[in-house]
């Protein structure tokens, strides 16, 4: 009789076993879905207000050029200066990219993987 009991037990026991991985199997599932939707929801969001962005930038550079050369009397003056303010900001980003946009960059990674981990 005991034999019976015992294996009843492990038979229990065996099936909450089980019970518990695929409830464990399903959690990581569910919280990799939604991870992976937090994240395509964010990168979709930031390329459409980068794309309206990057229209306005491009506009505003072609008439700030347009005004610049109808002031210098000659259009092409204007995008040369443009094109020479842009030259300037690449060469200062280049020489401070490691503090100005990878550190930052790093940082706001580790804090959103920390986020999800807490959750």
């Amino acid at each position: 009789m005991e034999s019976n009991a015992t294996t009843n037990e492990n038979l229990n026991l065996y099936e909450k076993a089980e019970n518990y991985a695929k409830t464990s199997l399903e959690l990581i599932k569910l919280k990799t879905v939604l991870a992976s939707a937090d994240a395509l929801s964010t990168v979709t969001s930031r390329i459409a207000v980068g794309a309206v962005v990057a229209f306005f930038t491009l506009f505003l550079n072609i008439g700030i050029s347009l005004w610049l050369g109808k002031i210098l009397g000659e259009y092409y003056y204007g995008f040369f200066i443009v094109a020479l303010f842009y030259l300037i900001v690449a060469v200062v980003l280049h020489k401070t990219q490691h503090k100005l946009i990878k550190t930052p960059i790093g940082n706001m990674i580790v804090s959103s993987i920390l986020k999800d981990s807490k959750n």
